[in-house]
């Protein structure tokens, strides 16, 4: 009798970690697996070669515990009888054999199932000849598992719900950044650009005077547009601010060797234009509206504060919000000193 009760023991506990690794192993994505096991977790490296086989793997857990739960009824019912048998059996095994394994084991997956590898693979070999057939039906009409492809608003909340948990390495600035980049791909120039109210440009007939060269050096800018005529419509060029230095008083601005300026469109995307200023080694590009008219600027540090979700201020700039200020100015409001 003894013996039948270290036996029923036994075939719970079996039933219990069968029970528990089905959805502990089987819970893990198996690219998850892969990435930690890059990484160099050494768990994730004992699970990914059973992982991988996630077909075999499964069949060989579930007829493992199928079997074990038969065979437990078998000796329940040699302790006790019919209706009493039943209802111990249905007790034990859903308390002890379902319940309580997969309530605990999925927590510690990896850790787990890592420590159990031996025992599972003992499983696999014993009933390979029954569950290879089996997980190999399941892998042609199935086929591979596909990995879990998430949309950028769950990416975002992902990121900023790991940020938030106690254990995660991430800091606030790496959320803000990361969130950043992930963002900035959906926005337009006409959201980022400092519009053409605000923007300090020359015509390309003014002539060269020294209130003119102290306006844009005290400006805070290093480029400045070149308008075609007053109507400031149409941009020629660009004026360096370096192109000023030891001038001579005299000619028009036209008289100086002025940068190429490329247009972009103001619905572009801002990820398609940092691809443009990393093709043409650019830092600044005239926008143009829906009719062909200058709208503003847009340089490669407009594009970097909307990634790092921060404003780069340094000790030449005037004004911190340049869009703020066109807003202003818009409205009557400008209340700048």
């Amino acid at each position: 009798m003894i013996l039948t009760y270290i036996v029923v023991i036994i075939l719970i506990t079996l039933s219990a970690l069968f029970s528990g690794l089905t959805l502990g192993l089987m819970g893990l994505d198996v690219y998850d697996v892969e990435r930690k096991m890059r990484d160099g977790n050494k768990y994730a490296k004992k699970i990914y070669p059973l992982r991988v086989r996630g077909n075999l793997l499964l069949t060989s857990l579930l007829l493992g515990n199928v079997f074990v739960n038969a065979v437990l009824s078998v000796f329940l019912g040699s302790i006790a009888g019919g209706v009493v048998a039943g209802i111990t059996a249905t007790a034990l095994i859903f308390i002890f054999g379902e319940i309580i394994p997969q309530a605990t084991i999925p927590r510690y997956a990896l850790r787990f199932g890592a420590a159990t590898v031996p025992l599972v693979r003992g499983l696999i070999f014993i009933l390979y000849p029954i569950v290879y057939p089996i997980s190999l039906l399941l892998d042609k009409l199935l086929g591979k598992e596909a990995p879990n492809v998430y949309s950028h608003n769950e990416l975002i909340s992902i990121i900023a719900e790991h940020e938030d948990s106690k254990k995660s390495p991430l800091d606030a600035d790496e959320e803000r950044i990361v969130l950043g980049a992930l963002k900035f791909s959906n926005k337009k120039i006409n959201k980022t650009m400092t519009p053409r109210t605000v923007v300090v440009g020359v015509l390309k007939n003014e002539k060269l005077t020294q209130e003119l060269i102290d306006k844009l050096v005290n400006s805070g800018f290093s480029r400045f547009p070149v308008y075609e005529n007053e109507t400031r419509e149409k941009v020629v060029g660009l004026l360096p601010i370096r192109s000023l230095i030891g001038i001579e008083m005299k000619g028009a601005v036209s008289d100086i060797n002025l940068l190429e300026v490329h247009m972009v469109d103001e619905q572009m995307p801002l990820d398609d234009v940092l691809n443009k200023f990393i093709k043409t080694h650019m830092q600044m590009f005239a926008v143009q509206d829906e009719f062909g008219s200058f709208a503003g600027i847009i340089t490669v540090e407009d594009i970097l504060e909307e990634i790092i979700q921060c404003e780069i201020i340094d000790e030449n700039d005037k004004h911190h919000n340049m869009r703020k200020l066109a807003r202003d100015k818009k409205n009557g409001k400008n209340k700048e000193k």
